[in-house]
């Protein structure tokens, strides 16, 4: 067998090796992120995240080297990953701006409610984390809210939303989101969709567009 084939052979290998290893890394920054935001940056250590994924402290130092370095991986995944599917719903979006900006408050509430209940709550305390990790929690709260702001003030310029203020609605609608996973959480099935689209149509009331 020449050199070659041995590398062509060795690939597919390879290649299942990072996708366990990216997989990995995922249910142990997610767990992180859960943890934190249950309990607080501060009351969070290797050995509660340990715990919690059932595998020794050890295993964990294979991927992070430190509680800070996992908490920055958990805050840059899931800020990344939450605000990524946002931009590309948007980008498949079509029709007027209350259309899309129903699409991007439902899809928010969906994230928040079935994949990130706990670990929502770690972009709402940022005061609580180190100098850092607080600044990275800015910058993607503020690409996350440019969203919002955009969609509102395509709106207001088109003469379809009325707003008190746009910084107020922002604010609105952000706070009454965060609070979705209490609201909705426990729910399931039909009645959890029903209370999402119940929530989306109040929070449309911000801008002054009426459930159809």
């Amino acid at each position: 067998m020449g050199a070659q084939q041995a590398v062509d052979e060795a690939r597919p290998v390879s290649a299942r090796v990072q996708r366990k290893r990216g997989k990995r890394i995922q249910e142990i920054v997610t767990v992180a992120a859960e943890l934190f935001g249950e309990r607080g940056y501060d009351a969070v250590n290797l050995e509660d995240v340990a715990e919690r994924l059932d595998v020794t402290k050890g295993s964990l130092y294979y991927y992070f080297s430190s509680k800070e370095e996992l908490g920055t991986a958990a805050i840059q995944t899931l800020g990344d990953e939450w605000t990524d599917r946002l931009e590309k719903l948007l980008e498949r979006a079509d029709g007027s701006p209350a259309q899309r900006l129903r699409a991007l408050i439902h899809e928010h509430v969906t994230i928040a409610v079935r994949d990130y209940p706990a670990a929502l709550r770690v972009f709402l305390v940022p005061r609580n984390w180190p100098a850092a990790q607080r600044e990275r929690i800015k910058e993607l709260r503020t690409r996350h809210n440019q969203l919002f702001r955009d969609l509102i003030e395509e709106g207001i310029a088109a003469g379809e939303f009325t707003v008190t203020g746009v910084d107020t609605v922002l604010q609105c609608l952000h706070a009454s989101m965060s609070q979705a996973p209490a609201w909705c959480a426990e729910l399931s099935g039909r009645a959890q969709r029903a209370a999402i689209d119940e929530l989306t149509d109040t929070l449309m009331m911000l801008v002054g567009v009426r459930p159809d």
